[in-house]
């Protein structure tokens, strides 16, 4: 759960490789673990169709992320029913015909957004099934845990995670069922209020995406809304460098995320930010892919500009290295 919940799951298809492969291959062996291809929605064990599409961030689908309804009727103009009999159909219980109408029928949808069709291949990859959990819990799917437990520490809920990890199945897990619906909720309404049309709130520059939290994007989730957004954006050879501003400390708090393609091309966030951190009385560091900073207010877009200028260079060091 660690590992998906660090995004190591980065090969193709969304699946684990190196010595990840190796735990893995040791948990299906022992029988912890099963392993398939299938779309990725958040909730495929737990929640009728219609709910696990909107619930689902990664990618962030405009328009049926966070809305019921709208997904309901979406499904509706496809010819897939979302009950059999009196009962809700989760997404295992389609067929592969309809996971396939489904999976071509929101490429279209992403590409008439605006958006690449590459950021579909994020709806399509390797389920982790923990074999050992009960059938219609959040624990079920691996990537679901790692869900659960990243939700519980973001909403000041850590000791529920701790706590389901040493075993507890019963008042913990309750709690923290509630505390991820709180936190599915506050990212869904966050990123329909950061990629709101012509708001400006995401602002592309030379070399970098600035994705403009302010006040209103909880310091604690901004690190999540990068993440999501580093696989949502129309060019995703741009990294994201997303802030929440904390007025009371006078301080800006951001977070960076990147892909792989643009590390081997050269990026290393950490040191970018690093680098303009201290030149603004701030802090800065973390890994190459994925790295965060705190700055001044005052000094936060001069401290954007330099982060431009520094991600542009090294890119043009590594291309003159070539």
């Amino acid at each position: 759960m660690g590992a998906l919940g660090d995004l190591q799951d980065k090969y193709e298809r969304r699946r684990f490789g190196g010595p990840n492969a190796t735990i893995i291959t040791d948990a299906v062996n022992a029988g912890y673990l099963s392993v398939e291809a299938d779309l990725l929605f958040f909730g495929r064990e737990t929640r009728p169709i219609h709910k696990a599409l909107a619930a689902t961030t990664t990618p962030f689908i405009p328009g049926l992320s966070g809305e019921e309804d709208r997904s309901l009727a979406f499904l509706a103009s496809l010819g897939i029913t979302p009950k059999h009999g009196d009962k809700w159909r989760a997404l295992r219980d389609l067929s592969d015909d309809e996971k396939k109408r489904l999976f071509n029928a929101l490429v279209d949808y992403l590409v008439s957004k605006g958006l690449p069709s590459e950021v579909a291949l994020n709806l399509r990859g390797s389920v982790y099934t923990l074999t050992h959990e009960e059938s219609w819990t959040p624990l079920r799917d691996a990537r679901e845990f790692a869900v659960l437990l990243n939700g519980t520490g973001r909403m000041d809920k850590p000791s529920l995670g701790v706590a389901i990890c040493m075993g507890d199945r019963g008042a913990a897990l309750e709690e923290a069922s509630q505390v991820l619906d709180e936190y599915r909720r506050t990212i869904t309404k966050y990123l329909s209020w950061l990629m709101e049309p012509e708001s400006g709130r995401i602002q592309e520059m030379s070399s970098i995406y600035v994705v403009r939290g302010e006040s209103v994007v909880h310091d604690k989730i901004i690190g999540t809304i990068s993440s999501i957004l580093s696989t949502n954006l129309a060019k995703p050879e741009k990294p994201i460098i997303a802030y929440s501003t904390m007025t009371e400390e006078g301080l800006a708090k951001i977070s960076a995320r990147t892909i792989d393609a643009m590390t081997g091309k050269g990026v290393n966030l950490a040191e970018a930010l690093r680098i303009a951190a201290e030149k603004y009385s701030g802090k800065g560091g973390g890994h190459n892919i994925a790295a965060g900073a705190q700055v001044p207010i005052n000094d936060l877009e001069a401290f954007l500009k330099l982060v431009d200028e520094l991600v542009r260079k090294q890119l043009e060091g590594a291309n003159h290295g070539s």
